[in-house]
């Protein structure tokens, strides 16, 4: 177990499973007591027991981010209950992602893609940003995606709303920054836990980068342990590309 995060309190929302389970399990291995959160306490348990049985400081707590102010304040009280009294280090992961085209979406999915993927955060950034400056200082970590930069012919809805997320970033380190809460995001590529024998379309999205194929989780978790840690300290509004240079670099094959 590393020390990078002693003594710190973290929320990582959506840490059921791949990249927010990956955030999460990394920074208790740094020292961290993190609250696991999800709509689903069985997944989230199983989070749970595997942080305690290497060691690790963690607990659960349900949320389902339904976008509504009251469903962000709730988890952020509970979540500052439970690990008493504050919160160091937020990472907003939670989100969902319909693969509609665009004449397929329909308003009911678009306005439930933006409650969750960009109300939600703004809500419980909203819970936990002033408590951090009253504190002297804290950390928040959102999650964007590649393909706010890089259109795909699928998916306008869901990058949109990460582009929002991207934005708020920003503005967020210009509002906190100055009162000791450093604001940043980072932009996973196609992320993925691995499953032998079995392709993903995702893959092909990865074709032509320096990377060649899709990330795992814990290439994300890394960078997040590094933006919530000391050592980025001097670093406020950036979006930390974690994509296998899909958003930069084109391989031109032999």
């Amino acid at each position: 177990m590393g020390g990078r995060l002693q003594g710190k309190r973290a929320l990582v929302t959506g840490s059921t499973s791949n990249i927010g389970r990956a955030i999460a399990e990394a920074f208790s291995a740094e020292g961290a007591h993190v609250i696991v959160s999800g709509r689903s306490a069985e997944r989230g348990g199983v989070v749970v027991d595997g942080i305690r049985a290497r060691s690790g400081r963690a607990d659960f707590v349900k949320a389902d981010l339904d976008g509504s102010a009251e469903a962000s304040y709730a988890l952020a009280r509970e979540a500052m209950s439970v690990l008493g009294g504050g919160i160091d280090i937020l990472v907003n992961n939670a989100g969902i992602y319909p693969g509609d085209s665009t004449a397929d979406t329909d308003e009911k999915t678009f306005d439930q893609v933006y409650a969750v993927n960009v109300k939600a955060p703004f809500f419980l950034t909203a819970a936990i940003a002033p408590a951090m400056v009253e504190a002297g200082g804290g950390a928040i970590i959102n999650l964007g995606s590649w393909i706010t930069r890089l259109g795909v012919p699928v998916g306008a809805l869901y990058s949109s709303t990460k582009g929002a997320v991207e934005t708020l970033t920003r503005a967020w380190a210009a509002e906190f920054g100055p009162r000791g809460v450093r604001v940043n995001a980072i932009s996973p590529g196609v992320i993925l836990e691995p499953t032998p024998g079995v392709a993903h379309p995702g893959e092909v999205m990865m074709n032509g980068t320096p990377a060649g194929g899709m990330g795992e989780p814990q290439a994300v978790a890394h960078a997040a342990v590094y933006l919530a840690s000391e050592e980025a300290a001097f670093v406020h509004g950036i979006v930390l590309d974690v994509d296998g240079g899909r958003t930069t670099t084109a391989v031109i094959a032999a």
